[in-house]
């Protein structure tokens, strides 16, 4: 690392399948040379990447974290071969990704609805676990320095987020971060049970604003916050919910970002100017909420690297639009967020319009499509690269 480094964060969403696009934007991240990954934080197929990462940076550095995210993904399709879930023949025929028409896929949902994974799978198999444990180095990843790591998962009984650092991340570690209740059991870790960490983070944002010295955080999304069309099945108002619910504690997040930042800035607290952070966004948006949920199960190869050169692409329109915002100012409107919510400092009937300048947002901003454009920052106060310590861990 050189002075001349540029440094960010990473905030990796679930998404099963999808989280091959996260493939693709880690793949070309770790082609910047003046580019340094310090934290990440991920959940579920964003907590899967996550530790590949790490694993293939303590191996070889950026050349062998590319090539171990490769395999791991080929890994995954290579697996997905044996599945009765398949696309249709005509999916297939018509090119589209859905399985929603797969007789396998149907037939496992419709099980899934009727019986719990306690029922149907009494020995609790996990075919995805032994592949994770046959890629990863767990040892490797603990070793790790090169990035800070977490791995988000939900405490069944208590209903709060779980965070697995460096020293305790292992195989079930991740699994519970990947657990979907009404699919697999319950991922039991030192007597605690643990669901999917989507219900509470997805992914956790406070450990990299905590924890973490980059102040430039990046959020890689791969649910949709806004979909155009209304849901009218019962799948796809599940699959909506599922959407809704998985992306609401990641808006509480955000929001609780910007406030804290306002009351900070407000009351003139110098030694807490250091949690203030620059956020911004890569996400594939467009492409997809045009994808039918069921494709989340789609494990094929060319679909895959499909979602891995969406990735790429994504990310290097970014780079290339605010790479050198990066240091320096927000590329991620979130003026939106506040719109419904608690008002930030002195922002007390105002309205909307005045918290333009002090967010540098577009006061016409609308929650249905928030921009990307870059928000500058007010004034850095001194302290922002200082790390607190003591803290205590929230979980």
């Amino acid at each position: 690392m050189t002075a001349d480094d540029r440094m960010i964060e990473l905030a990796l969403q679930g998404g099963g399948s999808h989280g091959a696009l996260t493939w693709g934007v880690l793949d070309r991240l770790l082609q910047e040379p003046d580019l340094r990954i310090q934290g990440v934080s991920g959940t579920s197929a964003g907590a899967m990447n996550a530790v590949v990462l790490a694993d293939g940076l303590e191996a070889g550095g950026p050349g062998a974290a590319r090539e171990a995210l490769a395999r791991f993904w080929r890994a995954v399709s290579d697996a997905a071969l044996a599945s009765p879930i398949q696309r249709s023949v005509w999916d297939r025929l018509s090119g589209q990704w859905s399985l929603a028409r797969s007789p396998g896929y149907v037939w496992f949902d419709q099980l899934s609805r009727l019986f719990s994974p306690y029922e149907l799978n009494p020995l609790n198999l996990n075919p995805l676990r032994d592949l994770v444990a046959r890629q990863v180095d767990f040892d490797r990843v603990n070793r790790c320095t090169a990035v800070d790591l977490f791995v988000t998962a939900t405490n069944v009984r208590t209903g709060r987020p779980r965070i697995f650092r460096r020293g305790e991340i292992s195989v079930d570690a991740v699994m519970a971060s990947a657990c979907l209740p009404l699919t697999f059991q319950a991922v039991e870790i030192d007597g605690e049970a643990y669901w999917d960490g989507g219900f509470t983070g997805n992914p956790a944002l406070f450990p990299l604003v905590d924890e973490c010295a980059a102040r430039d955080l990046v959020l890689v999304q791969i649910n949709p916050f806004y979909r155009p069309g209304l849901p009218r099945t019962s799948r796809e108002i599940i699959d909506r919910i599922n959407e809704i619910t998985f992306n609401a504690s990641l808006v509480k997040e955000l929001r609780a970002i910007l406030l804290l930042r306002d009351v900070i800035e407000a009351s003139g607290q110098e030694d807490e100017s250091w949690r203030e952070m620059r956020l911004h966004r890569i996400h594939g948006d467009e492409d997809l909420a045009g994808l039918e949920p069921s494709s989340k199960l789609n494990a094929e190869w060319a679909y895959l690297c499909h979602l891995r050169d969406l990735g790429r692409a994504r990310t290097d329109h970014w780079l290339k639009r605010h790479g050198a915002d990066i240091g320096v100012r927000s590329t991620f409107d979130l003026s939106w967020l506040i719109e419904d919510s608690l008002k930030p400092a002195g922002a007390l009937g105002s309205g909307c319009a005045a918290r333009g300048d002090a967010w540098g947002a577009d006061a016409g901003a609308s929650a249905a499509a928030p921009a990307d454009a870059a928000v500058p920052r007010r004034a850095a106060k001194t302290g922002g690269g200082a790390r607190r310590a003591g803290r205590g861990r929230r979980e």
